[in-house]
């Protein structure tokens, strides 16, 4: 009873603007709209538009945004994003808002494309710079007619209000989104330092060190966590994903391959070494209102509990409790991702939920030890027989410690529902002794093990590019060499 009413008086001081009770959570939203039941898609590849394209035989009044995307019945389809909390000192925010006038609303027209940074399945990224302003965004450009033609328009329109909801600060930044007659175009934060796939193949024997791959790990992990609260299953994480960020810290990228669902949120006990019985139903937390744990109060129980209530819902003295969502009713019959990191439940068809995100932070932290998958074949007929019926084994080089392989053990069990963080999601691999000395609420605090060079941006200064008139095929783009063999810029693709 104690815990309901902090529980009330914590949700009615956030009504009322007082949050005096709660350490500062700027870096996250404080509501979550209701999001739609999951979506099947498929994977593919996409023709990428030229930047001839994207101008020629374009009037004026094309150009200008309609502000909502096709078939979309979702409240955020005005181009007008909400400044995210922890972004709200950007000056990128004051630069959108300003060309985004009434009289004239942002279109492909308030922007120089640069340079292709590059491409994925359903369109490609540019980078960008609003005209006039001194800021520089990643848009990504989707052709309209290859969509509807590829059956993809649901995995943009998917992708594009997943990007709406983020407000995290190892998530992309959705500044602003609009659409021409031929293109929809996001607006997103631009991550200067590449991805983690091209910085470990910098690395010595190509591989992380324990120290280094521990930063990464927690940073996903938080990123994920986050994901799950808002029932949103990623299904896509691989180091070519995960993008650094100028500072060092990361950005996961990529969200047309997840999976919307519903998610109920559950208040549990931190330190107990199993799934906890659930303190106060999920009907007693005010729906839409969730946080990650490390960043919501934690609530001591109270000294003057019957001993009968102490035994019901104390299990461990001392325990502290913390929020904790995990979609695990998900349900997606779906055959996405990459075939090193598909889980072994879509590879059999049997239907996945979020579990398979936990495969696949196993995938993804092996490989950062490692230097390569476990369960990779000759070829993908290979790679997926081995997933499914090769057990896992680590090699005897490189050294890896005793908790790296005991976390990666618990994640790679080919059962989702034996697998670790099945029901209580990040908060038990938080808990594991591969993250102890790790400080979840100082992540974004920490010195990154890797420091990109910055970015001279005044290479562009003088010059916009022309491209030709198509790039099927991943030709290049901008009339520049491709961003593989340009030394002068950027080694690495967004997606």
């Amino acid at each position: 009873m104690h815990s309901c009413v902090l529980l009330k008086i914590f949700f009615s001081r956030r009504r009322k603007g007082m949050t005096s009770l709660i350490p500062n959570t700027s870096h996250y939203p404080s509501t979550i709209r209701d999001l739609k039941p999951p979506t099947v898609v498929e994977t593919g590849m996409a023709t990428s538009p030229s930047v001839t394209a994207l101008y020629s035989n374009t009037t004026d009044s094309e150009l200008r945004c309609s502000f909502e995307s096709a078939g979309s019945d979702s409240e955020d389809s005005d181009t007008c994003v909400q400044v995210r909390r922890h972004t709200g000192g950007d000056s990128r925010w004051d630069a959108i808002q300003v060309a985004n006038s009434r009289d004239a609303p942002l279109s492909l027209g308030h922007f120089r494309l640069l340079k292709r940074l590059g491409y994925g399945d359903i369109g490609s990224v540019y980078l960008v710079e609003l005209r006039g302003t001194g800021a520089f965004f990643a848009m990504k450009v989707m052709d309209k007619a290859s969509l509807v033609s590829r059956n993809k328009m649901v995995r943009a329109q998917t992708e594009r209000e997943i990007l709406s909801l983020l407000d995290h600060p190892f998530l992309p930044t959705l500044y602003s989104h609009f659409e021409t007659e031929k293109f929809y175009c996001l607006v997103m934060e631009f991550c200067s330092g590449g991805n983690l796939h091209s910085l470990r193949q910098k690395q010595p024997n190509k591989y992380f060190n324990e120290q280094a791959a521990r930063f990464y790990a927690s940073e996903v992990l938080l990123a994920i966590e986050y994901l799950h609260m808002l029932g949103v299953v990623y299904r896509d994480l691989k180091p070519e994903n995960v993008l650094v960020r100028e500072e060092g810290h990361i950005m996961l990228s990529d969200f047309d391959l997840s999976l919307r669902c519903s998610v109920s949120p559950t208040l549990v006990r931190s330190q107990s070494t199993r799934p906890s019985k659930a303190i106060l139903d999920s009907t007693s937390i005010i729906h839409g209102c969730m946080q990650p744990s490390h960043f919501l109060p934690r609530f001591k129980l109270s000294k003057k509990k019957s001993r009968k209530q102490k035994s019901e819902t104390s299990p461990v003295k001392g325990s502290d409790l913390e929020f904790m969502a995990e979609p695990t009713n998900a349900r997606s019959m779906s055959f996405v991702g990459t075939h090193e990191y598909l889980a072994p439940e879509i590879i059999r068809g049997e239907g996945h939920g979020s579990a398979v995100d936990w495969w696949t932070f196993g995938i993804f932290l092996y490989e950062l030890l490692h230097g390569t998958t476990p369960f990779k074949g000759s070829g993908n007929r290979a790679t997926l027989f081995n997933v499914v019926g090769q057990p896992l084994r680590f090699p005897e080089s490189p050294t890896v410690s005793s908790v790296a392989k005991d976390l990666i053990r618990g994640l790679l069990v080919k059962d989702p529902q034996k697998r670790i963080a099945y029901k209580r999601g990040a908060s038990e691999i938080k808990q594991h002794p591969f993250f102890e000395g790790v400080n979840w609420a100082l992540v974004r605090s920490a010195m990154p093990p890797h420091i990109p060079l910055p970015v001279d941006f005044s290479q562009f200064s003088s010059r916009e590019k022309k491209g030709p008139e198509s790039t099927a095929g991943g030709g290049s783009v901008l009339g520049e060499k491709s961003t593989s063999s340009d030394s002068s810029y950027l080694d690495f693709e967004y997606f």
